[in-house]
């Protein structure tokens, strides 16, 4: 053998074994959010499942900035770091355009390999309030803030969330005054709305839920499109408001040095675990319609959503921090 074309291949085995998973190690499975959230909740289930083909799965809550935090440990992690995270519409496509400080470069730092869910956020009301004021739809809801410029207000889980985003549009598109006030996540806005200091927000199916089965909220629209299939009698805000389209999503990133051969790798394992019968049950249980979409689709996909989510920010003049 050709004793130049031995070392080059020498080279070549050497370098793709340092650059390449380390599979003696456990994958690390990083949630940027505090435990017990619909990113928690599905991280736990994907690794419980995909551990079958990957080995051993450990999933860590490293929540911060807004998600910045953890996702940044991804973005500065090597492949053999054995690291990935749940990265969102927040981390991927929000941030990088609201905040000037952020540390990461949101389509560079990153190889995406699997969307996860995508999730509508649900126009809600406390079912007293909207009792109290004759309130069943968002038609209706339009009529009273006509005819009372002004009088009620919503509330967002902090700057820059989907649901303060969400606000932003609708009053940009309806072109009426609401006063939109803002609080620390999605708990304490949910607490405001049940409390009367706030009389609707736009909240993220999963968390809402619980409290429109159990009759203290009463849901008026969902933001995607279509209806969705764990709320199939309550239609969507295009209906009531043409152009309407806001969803949460959130899926799986790696490292951008990640070897291709390991990004399939873990593809595959993960998009088998959403084929589990258990993950699909629990995710029905918290309005999430299962997904299709790998590595290169995937990476367009964020692509898309940064533009949008650019020019959503730029539109309703969210300041950027």
């Amino acid at each position: 053998m050709n004793r130049s074309f031995l070392l080059a291949a020498l080279l070549s085995v050497s370098t793709l074994c340092a650059h390449a998973q380390n599979a003696s190690q456990a994958l690390s499975f990083v949630v940027p959010y505090p435990a017990g959230g619909p990113l928690d909740t599905s991280a736990h289930l994907l690794a419980s499942s995909a551990q079958k083909s990957l080995g051993a799965i450990t999933v860590l809550n490293k929540p911060g900035e807004g998600g910045m935090k953890g996702v940044d440990l991804i973005a500065k992690a090597k492949p053999q770091d054995n690291m990935i995270v749940m990265g969102a519409v927040a981390t991927h496509a929000v941030l990088p355009h609201l905040n000037s400080s952020i540390s990461y470069n949101a389509e560079k730092d990153f190889k995406p390999i699997l969307l996860v869910a995508r999730v509508p956020n649900v126009l809600v009301m406390s079912k007293a309030r909207a009792e109290a004021l004759n309130l069943q739809s968002t038609q209706d809801l339009l009529a009273y803030i006509k005819a009372n410029p002004g009088a009620l207000k919503m509330g967002s889980a902090g700057k820059g969330s989907i649901g303060h985003i969400a606000g932003e549009v609708f009053k940009s598109l309806v072109n009426l005054r609401i006063d939109n006030q803002l609080f620390e996540g999605a708990t304490a806005t949910q607490k405001a709305l049940l409390d009367g200091q706030v009389d609707m927000v736009f909240d993220n199916l999963a968390s809402a839920l619980p409290m429109i089965e159990s009759g203290k909220l009463l849901a008026l629209s969902v933001t995607s499109l279509g209806r969705n299939m764990t709320l199939p009698k309550v239609p969507p805000m295009n209906e009531a408001v043409p152009g309407f389209d806001l969803v949460t999503w959130f899926g799986i990133f790696a490292p951008a040095s990640l070897p291709d051969q390991d990004a399939q790798r873990y593809a595959l394992a993960f998009k088998a675990a959403l084929n589990d019968p258990l993950y699909q049950s629990q995710y029905r249980k918290m309005g999430i319609a299962q997904e299709d979409m790998q590595l290169r689709a995937f990476s367009d996909f964020v692509s898309r959503e940064g533009r949008k989510f650019q020019f959503l920010i730029r539109a309703t003049k969210i300041k950027a921090g």
